[in-house]
């Protein structure tokens, strides 16, 4: 017999008490894939903590489901056994040169007390979406952002908020686009001087985020009659069922979310030019 027989070697000349793979160390670094070898759980590591004296690592499945585990032997990571050891404390980060916005990071800088100038924006999800990219920069301008709860009352809302001469107000509005409702709710607040009304495209400022990060090539279509944030999450293979499963989606999907490279443009520019309107507003003064 040759010795490269396509049946292998005898196995009887084989040792029959084969040495066992011995497991390495490995930090359980936030997002590492584990599997627990007892119970077959596979689950992304979310954190490693301290109960009951001992350490633990918490584990979360592609449903979102978390498991927690004690921290050492037991477990398996590209099909080898790891004994997973808490991660090391990492080193203080140099200060930041540029904010999430991409603009130039000023180190030390306090908040600016409040301008009389706002912005406007439809939602929770909106607002947090500023405040995570330009956050920085509204603080170092004095700029807050409020929630304007939907477009319907847009008109009352500018109204109440008596706009002046340094007292503007920009308004950020979801799918801005011709023929719509909310163009036509636009047309009737944008005559005055004090006033910037934009908007983005997209069907909810989610769709403001790059679908890659998501791993997609572009924001899948939902069929009419199906909730859209409902429907993206079933894409996602998330939970949907609920509004609670909407909110924790939203915060997955926010994370998701670094800085402006990670954004698209149409939402980007709309968002740099309410803030340049309503810094400009010291003029007016």
């Amino acid at each position: 017999m040759s010795s490269s027989d396509r049946y292998g070697t005898d196995v009887l000349s084989s040792d029959p008490h084969p040495k066992r793979p011995t497991s390495r160390e490995l930090p359980a670094t936030t997002g590492l894939v584990v599997e627990d070898v007892e119970t077959g759980w596979v689950g992304a590591v979310v954190r490693v903590e301290k109960s009951g004296g001992v350490h633990v690592v918490v584990l979360e499945d592609a449903k979102a489901k978390r498991r927690t585990f004690p921290l050492g032997p037991g477990f398996w990571v590209d099909g080898q056994p790891v004994r997973l050891t808490a991660p090391r404390a990492a080193a203080p980060p140099a200060a930041p040169t540029r904010t999430a916005s991409g603009s130039v990071a000023v180190a030390g800088a306090a908040a600016r007390t409040a301008r009389a100038s706002r912005i406007l924006v439809e939602g929770r999800h909106d607002a947090e979406l500023v405040e995570r990219v330009w956050g920085d920069d509204l603080r170092v301008e004095g700029v807050v952002v409020e929630l304007l709860d939907g477009v319907d009352d847009l008109d009352a809302a500018v109204r109440s908020f008596a706009p002046r001469p340094g007292r503007r107000i920009g308004v950020l509005v979801d799918h801005l686009v011709p023929g719509s409702k909310e163009s036509r709710i636009v047309a009737g607040v944008t005559k005055d001087p004090h006033v910037l009304v934009v908007g983005h495209p997209f069907i909810d400022v989610w769709q403001g985020v790059r679908p890659q990060r998501l791993g997609w090539q572009r924001w899948p279509s939902i069929p009419r009659g199906q909730d859209w944030k409902h429907g993206i999450l079933a894409e996602l293979g998330w939970a949907h069922a609920t509004q609670a499963d909407v909110a924790h989606g939203w915060k997955r999907i926010l994370g998701t979310v670094r800085s402006y490279a990670d954004l698209e443009p149409a939402l980007l520019g709309r968002v740099e030019e309410l803030i340049d309107f309503v810094t400009a507003d010291a003029r007016d003064s």
